[in-house]
C-alpha cells in the first residue's frame, strides 16, 4: 500500500527520478532512490526474485506461457506511468470499503436494532466473506479472464453493490430495508473478490523485472501501495463517517458510490499505458500433477530404480538428455522430499517418447509446489493477528460510543473516526521504517532488508499482544469510572472518561499493521510462483477473512462458556460486561500463536533462483534459513 500524490507530471516520468522518488522529495521524506534500491537488490542474494518474464512450461500442461502485452514502447507502457492509475483505483476502493466497514456496527445496532454481539458477528462474517472471495477471483483471473478484465468486471459489480446500498437506506421501505441492505453487502463482497487479488498484482506487473531501475521501483512499490490504501481508508473514516453520523446514511453511502465511479473512469483513462499479462491457465493443474506423480512413485528411490532427475520443463523426445538439461530457475531444496519423487525418471518414463505430466514433472514444477506448501503454515499462524485487528471495527468502536467525545461546546467526535488514527500511525511508521530502521538494522544484521520478511511479520504479531493487553487495561479503567459515577446500569449514558484514552490501542493496531500486513504482502508476492501471484495476493487477503471468522468463533465460545455462569462477558450493556477479560483472552491466545509462529519460521526456506549456467549437481541443495 503506498501513499499517492496527485502530481500530474508524475504520469509521464520514466527516468531515474521516478514518480515515487519525486513525490517523496516533495514531501521531504527522502526515501531511497531507485539506484540505491538497485544496489540493494544486487546484494540480496538469498532472497532474489525471478528475473525471467517468459517461463518454460511443460508442453502437455494446461498452463500456457505467460506473455506480457508490451510493444516495447518503454516510456509509454508500464512503470510508474501506468501504476499511478492503478494506485488511484485502489485508494478509491479502500475509501469505499472503509467508509462502509468503519461504521457498519453503528448502523447495525443503532438503525437496524441488532444486539452488540450479533452485530459484531455480522460485521466479522461480512469482512470474512469479502476476504475469502478473492481466492475465487484470483483463480478466474489467472485461469480465464486475466487481471485487467477481472478488475474491470469486479469493479462494476462493486459499484452496483454501492448503488444498491445507497438505495437500501433511502428509498427502500422499512420492512424490506434489512434484506436489501444485507443483499447489497454481499454483492459488494463478490465485487471485492475479483478486485482485491488482481489490482495489486496488476500494478506490480507494470514494473519489468529485467530492467534494473524498474526492478528497484517494484521493491519500493509495496510501501507506496500500502500508504495509498491507508490514505484512502483514513480519509473515508474522517469524511464519510462524519456524513453518516451528522448528515444521513444515504449521503455517506452515495459518496462511496460516486468515488468508485470516478475510480472506474480513471482506470479506463490509463488503459493504453498498461502492460497486460494473458491468463496462464489453472495453476492448480500443475500442483495436482506433482502430487499425483509423487504418489505414483512413492516406492521409487532416486538411487535405486531411478534413472536421474528431470530438470527441463520441455522434453521433446524419449531420450533423457533433454530432460536432464539444466534450464530451470529454482534451486533444489531439501524440504518436502517426498515431492521429489515426482521428478525421478524411472523405467516407464525412460521408455516413453513423450513425457506423461501425471507421472513425471520437472524440478521447477516440484519446487513451485514446495513454495506454495511452505506458505501455508505462515498463513495459518497469522489468523490470530487478524482476529485481533477485527476488534477495531467492532468493540473498539462500541467502547468509543460510551465515552466523552466532545471537542468544544458543539462538536462530537464520531467514535468510528478514531480508526483514522490507525492510518495516521501507518503513514508515520512506514516512512520511518524505510528511512531510519532499515539502514540501522542493515548495519547490524547485514541483511539488505534490515530484517527478513518473516521477522517483520513476527514483530507485528508481538505488537498485537501488547495491543490487546493495553486495550484490556483501558476498558478496566472505563468500567471503574462508570462504577464511580453510578452508571453501570445506564448503558446509553456517557461515561466521564475521554475517548482519547483509546488512542494507544488504535496506535498499536497501526504499528502492528505496518509490520505484519506489509510483510505478508511482500512475502506472498515474492515467494509465490510467478503464474500464481494473483492467488498469492488472494491468500494474503484471505488471512483477514478467515481471521474474522476466527474472531467470530472466539466470541461464540466465550459467550457460550460465560453465559453458563449467568453473566455473559459480551452483553448489550458494556458497563456490565467483561470486555476487558475478552481482550486479555485474545492477548493470551496471541501469545501462544506467536510461539507457534516462531517455531514454524525456524524451518522456513526462502525461494532460491539458480544460475542456469551452473553445472548439474543432483546432490546439492540450496537453502536459506530465516
Amino acid at each position: 500500500m503506498a501513499t499517492f500524490s496527485n502530481q500530474l507530471p508524475c504520469l509521464f516520468v520514466s527516468n531515474h527520478n521516478d514518480c515515487s522518488y519525486i513525490i517523496l522529495q516533495i514531501l521531504g521524506w527522502g526515501f531511497r532512490t531507485a539506484s540505491a534500491e538497485a544496489r540493494d537488490l544486487e546484494s540480496a542474494g538469498n532472497e532474489a526474485r525471478f528475473h525471467s518474464v517468459h517461463m518454460h512450461v511443460s508442453q502437455v500442461s494446461s498452463v500456457a506461457p505467460v506473455t506480457i502485452d508490451n510493444d516495447h514502447r518503454k516510456p509509454f507502457k508500464g512503470g510508474w506511468n501506468a501504476a499511478v492509475f492503478v494506485i488511484f483505483v485502489e485508494m478509491a476502493e479502500r475509501f469505499a470499503f472503509y467508509g462502509l466497514a468503519g461504521n457498519l456496527i453503528t448502523y447495525l445496532t443503532n438503525i437496524l436494532g441488532e444486539p452488540v454481539a450479533t452485530a459484531a458477528k455480522n460485521v466479522n462474517t461480512w469482512v470474512g466473506v469479502s476476504a475469502i472471495f478473492p481466492l475465487l477471483g484470483a483463480f478466474v483471473a489467472d485461469s480465464f479472464l486475466g487481471r485487467f478484465k477481472t478488475i474491470l468486471a469486479s469493479s462494476l459489480i462493486y459499484f452496483l453493490g454501492l448503488v444498491l446500498l445507497s438505495l437500501s437506506v433511502s428509498v427502500v421501505p422499512m420492512h424490506s430495508r434489512k434484506a436489501v441492505f444485507f443483499t447489497a453487502l454481499y454483492v459488494l463482497a463478490i465485487g471485492e473478490g475479483g478486485h482485491m487479488p488482481c489490482v495489486q498484482t496488476f500494478a506490480a506487473d507494470q514494473f519489468d523485472e529485467n530492467n534494473p531501475q524498474e526492478r528497484a521501483a517494484k521493491s519500493s512499490f509495496f510501501n507506496w501501495w500500502y500508504l495509498s490504501i491507508v490514505t484512502g481508508a483514513s480519509v473515508a473514516i474522517v469524511v464519510v463517517i462524519y456524513l453518516q453520523d451528522n448528515v444521513s446514511w444515504a449521503a455517506g453511502f452515495g459518496v462511496l458510490a460516486g468515488t468508485l465511479a470516478l475510480a472506474l473512469v480513471v482506470f479506463l483513462i490509463g488503459i493504453k499505458r498498461y502492460r497486460k499479462q494473458r491468463p496462464t491457465g489453472s495453476p492448480f493443474t500443475t500442483m495436482a500433477q506433482v502430487l499425483v506423480a509423487a504418489a505414483k512413485k512413492w516406492r521409487v528411490n532416486e538411487t535405486l530404480g531411478g534413472r536421474g532427475i528431470c530438470y527441463d520443463d520441455d522434453r521433446v523426445s524419449g531420450s533423457n538428455t533433454n530432460c536432464q538439461t539444466r534450464s530451470h530457475n529454482l534451486a533444489r531444496t531439501e524440504q518436502l522430499r517426498f515431492l521429489d519423487k515426482a521428478m525421478i525418471i524411472d523405467n516407464k518414463d525412460a521408455l516413453r517418447k513423450t513425457k506423461d505430466p501425471w507421472r513425471l514433472c520437472s524440478l521447477n514444477q516440484v519446487e513451485k509446489v514446495k513454495l506454495v506448501l511452505r506458505l501455508i503454515p505462515i498463513w495459518l499462524a497469522c489468523l490470530m493477528f487478524s482476529a485481533v485487528i477485527a476488534q477495531m471495527h467492532t468493540f473498539f468502536t462500541k467502547q468509543g460510543t460510551t465515552m466523552s467525545r466532545s471537542i468544544g461546546p458543539d462538536f462530537q467526535v464520531p467514535p468510528a473516526a478514531l480508526q483514522s488514527l490507525v492510518g495516521l500511525t501507518i503513514l508515520i511508521v512506514v516512512p520511518v521504517y524505510d528511512r531510519v530502521f532499515i539502514p540501522i538494522a542493515r548495519k547490524v544484521t547485514g541483511h539488505p532488508r534490515g530484517i527478513t520478511m518473516l521477522q517483520r511479520i513476527g514483530t507485528g504479531l508481538f505488537v498485537s499482544i501488547l495491543n490487546m493487553f493495553v486495550a484490556g487495561l483501558v476498558e478496566t479503567a472505563r468500567v471503574n469510572t462508570a462504577s464511580k459515577h453510578g452508571l453501570l446500569d445506564t448503558p446509553k449514558a456517557i461515561v466521564p472518561m475521554s475517548v482519547w484514552w483509546l488512542v494507544p490501542q488504535y496506535v498499536l493496531t497501526g504499528i502492528g499493521d505496518a509490520f505484519t500486513v506489509v510483510g505478508l504482502q511482500e512475502l506472498f508476492y515474492d515467494q509465490m510462483p510467478e503464474e500464481m501471484r494473483s492467488i498469492g495476493a488472494a491468500a494474503y487477503i484471505s488471512v483477514v477473512g478467515i481471521g474474522s471468522f476466527v474472531n467470530t468463533a472466539i466470541i461464540s465460545v466465550v459467550q457460550a462458556i460465560t453465559s453458563k455462569h449467568g453473566h455473559a462477558w459480551l452483553g448489550n450493556n458494556l458497563n456490565r460486561s467483561n470486555l476487558n477479560y475478552f481482550y486479555w483472552v485474545l492477548a493470551g491466545l496471541s501469545g501462544v500463536n506467536l510461539c507457534v509462529y516462531m517455531w514454524i519460521t525456524k524451518s522456513f526456506v526462502y525461494k532460491k533462483v539458480e544460475n542456469n549456467d551452473q553445472p548439474i549437481s543432483t546432490g546439492g541443495y540450496s537453502e536459506e534459513k530465516v
